[in-house]
């Protein structure tokens, strides 16, 4: 039986990106000798409670790397440091490593897999928007950058992300082609083979239980780069140009600024419309989800959109920018929007226009079947298959 170590960083707050790592466990834990390295050891439990995914804890081996207490928020260089180390002193023992946290040095050739653009190489991440090249970077900014690539990580026996990038016998999966477009423009050609992430959300219910033709869902983080307040304006002028009673509810944790909690909050005071409805999971989750009939998005600079397939997957018609990874979710043209006028115009086609709608419609049904749950697994399975046969 091959020993398999697979690391993610569990301490961030609960999201979509969980479930890559959790779908990953739940499969692996009957194949192979299992060791889970994560940052903290209490939220491979609480988020897979949360989610529903069966992990038995007799079945795996468990491991923080990080020190006891240990947040994100403190994070530092000796921490980082610390982590390397541990990694690579478990990886000693490991036929097989897997990266769930994009990439991470294991000291030896690994699996890695990108979740997000921000992956550690600030260039890389510079480049992404559309701040590539010295030009647009200070001398100060490349110097300390110089130094930590060129100098300090190979001191202490730590590759840069961009080495290992660039190592042909890595294996790294972007979870779009969209971010593969953009590591190939950066990096040039690297060992690269797409995997789509899972949406393991299955609607229980049936369709004819009935939607609210006039409602519009939201589902994810409400934080400031998700670009709520131009969602909320995109639905408000709408409304207008289409004289309907089009709603808005939006589910997801609310950013802990309080300045931005409050203007949310007194947007909602003054439209009758406007609904928050904090966190949802499991029957609740799928509710919200099956009670509307459209869906926005607004991020631009996103690697997939986890939410996005769930949309698709649920039955709702996702409006979403023309740029990142949601477009190719959603693979219709006609439902990409370049400016916030673009979305108020296909919104309002789509409350509008029968024949407009039920076209689109189709097509999310046919789109949905890619990221339908028995699609992920048999995707999953396969390329776990080949990863655990092949080694590394």
């Amino acid at each position: 039986m091959k020993k398999v170590l697979l690391y993610y960083n569990f301490s961030f707050s609960f999201g979509g990106g969980e479930l890559l790592p959790l779908s990953f466990i739940s499969e692996l834990q009957h194949t192979c000798d299992l060791t889970v390295a994560l940052d903290r050891a209490d939220g491979l439990w609480q988020s897979a409670a949360l989610y529903g995914i069966g992990i038995d804890p007799s079945a795996i081996h468990v491991e923080q790397v990080m020190p006891k207490g240990y947040s994100i928020r403190r994070h530092n260089a000796i921490l980082s440091l610390h982590r390397s180390r541990m990694l690579k002193r478990l990886a000693r023992n490991a036929d097989i490593c897997i990266s769930l946290s994009n990439i991470t040095d294991f000291g030896k050739p690994a699996h890695h897999f990108i979740n997000m653009l921000a992956f550690g190489d600030d260039a890389f991440t510079a480049f992404v928007h559309g701040k590539a090249g010295s030009a647009h970077c200070g001398v100060g900014a490349r110097a300390k950058r110089f130094f930590s690539n060129a100098i300090l990580r190979p001191i202490l026996g730590m590759r840069s992300k961009r080495r290992i990038v660039c190592d042909r016998r890595e294996r790294i999966y972007p979870n779009s082609r969209y971010v593969e477009r953009l590591m190939t423009e950066f990096y040039g050609p690297f060992n690269s083979a797409v995997f789509y992430p899972p949406t393991l959300f299955e609607p229980q219910s049936p369709e004819s239980v009935g939607r609210d033709p006039l409602r519009i869902v939201y589902i994810g983080r409400i934080v400031p780069e998700k670009r709520i307040t131009a969602l909320i304006e995109v639905v408000e002028r709408a409304r207008a140009a289409t004289g309907l009673p089009l709603t808005f509810h939006l589910a997801g944790r609310l950013d802990q600024t309080p300045a931005y909690g409050e203007r949310l909050a007194a947007m909602a005071r003054e439209r009758d419309w406007l609904k928050f409805v904090g966190a949802v999971y499991g029957d609740e989750k799928e509710h919200f989800l099956m009670s509307g009939s459209f869906a926005l998005h607004a991020e631009r600079v996103e690697a997939f959109g986890i939410s996005v397939a769930e949309y698709l997957v649920a039955g709702l018609i996702p409006v979403v920018p023309d740029e990142g990874g949601t477009p190719e979710v959603v693979g219709s043209p006609a439902l990409a929007y370049h400016s916030d006028e673009d979305a108020v115009r296909i919104l309002a086609r789509l409350a509008t226009d029968g024949a407009f709608r039920d076209e689109q419609r189709r097509n999310c049904a046919e789109r949905a079947k890619v990221f339908a749950r028995e699609s992920y697994l048999g995707r999953q399975k396969e390329l776990l298959s080949r990863i655990v046969g092949d080694g590394v």
